[in-house]
């Protein structure tokens, strides 16, 4: 799950962090930068916003 300058708890369980990072960076290379994201907790954001603040984001588009 994506929200606005986080993600979803991995730790919690049925949580996985790898699959996490692989669904995030999936996603941040899929779709148009542009494209709204509705997150289940906070604003209404872009995935370019999100690629540039969230470091969650940030830390699955480098690692993988």
């Amino acid at each position: 799950v994506l929200f606005a300058g986080s993600v979803g708890r991995t730790d919690l369980t049925g949580g996985n962090e790898t699959q996490m990072r692989h669904s995030l960076r999936t996603i941040s290379h899929a779709l148009d930068p542009e494209t709204f994201m509705i997150p289940g907790h906070g604003p209404v954001t872009t995935l370019a916003h999100e690629i540039e603040t969230n470091p969650y984001l940030a830390r699955a588009r480098r690692i993988g």
